[in-house]
C-alpha cells in the first residue's frame, strides 16, 4: 500500500528519482523504530528449538502456533530436542453477570479468560517463572439474536487465545533477551 502511494505521489511529481529518494527514506525509519512484519518472534538462537506443553486442544497453544509460523523459532514435537520448553499450565474460561435490569433479567455479562504459564530449560530449570494472565470483556446480552450472541461469545474466547498467545510471547522475549 505504501508502496502504490509513493507510486501514486511521484506519477503526480513525474519524478522515479523521488519515488527512490522516499522509499530510501521510509524503510530505514520504519526499521529503526522497532517495526516488525507479523510473525517475527525474537528468541536468541541458543533458546531455539522451542517446544510447546499444554494440553491437548488447547487454543493458547493454537494461537502461539500461529504466531510462530513465519518466524525464525523453530517448533519441536520432542521434548529432548528442546532447549526451552514454553509450558501452558492452564486455561480457565469463566463468566459472572455483570449488570441486571428492574426485573432481574442479565443485561451483561463479564468473560473472563485465565492462562498460567511458564518456560523452563530441558534440565528444569525456570527460565520464566510461573505467570498468569486474566483476560476481561463485557459482553452484552440482548433478548434477541440468541443463537448469534452464543457465536459472538465462542468468537471473543478466540481472541482471548490469541491475545494470550500474543503477550505470552511479548513476555517470553522480555524476559530472555
Amino acid at each position: 500500500m505504501l508502496e502504490r502511494f509513493v507510486g501514486d505521489f511521484c506519477v503526480l511529481t513525474g519524478s522515479r528519482n523521488l519515488r527512490l529518494l522516499i522509499l530510501l527514506i521510509v524503510f530505514p525509519i520504519l526499521a529503526g523504530c522497532g517495526f516488525h512484519l507479523r510473525g517475527s518472534i525474537e528468541i536468541p538462537p541458543t533458546l531455539n528449538p522451542l517446544y510447546l506443553q499444554s494440553a491437548p486442544g488447547s487454543p493458547v497453544r493454537r494461537a502461539i502456533e500461529d504466531l510462530l509460523s513465519g518466524s525464525d523459532v523453530r517448533l519441536t514435537a520432542n521434548p529432548a530436542e528442546a532447549r526451552l520448553i514454553l509450558r501452558i499450565l492452564s486455561e480457565n474460561r469463566s463468566s459472572r453477570v455483570a449488570a441486571v435490569d428492574a426485573n432481574g433479567k442479565t443485561l451483561a455479562f463479564e468473560l473472563h479468560y485465565l492462562v498460567r504459564f511458564d518456560a523452563v530449560a530441558p534440565d528444569g530449570a525456570q527460565q520464566v517463572p510461573p505467570q498468569t494472565l486474566d483476560l476481561v470483556r463485557n459482553f452484552d446480552n440482548p433478548d434477541v439474536e440468541v443463537l448469534g450472541k452464543q457465536l459472538e461469545e465462542e468468537l471473543i474466547y478466540q481472541d482471548f487465545a490469541t491475545d494470550a498467545a500474543d503477550r505470552i510471547l511479548m513476555r517470553l522475549r522480555a524476559v530472555l533477551i
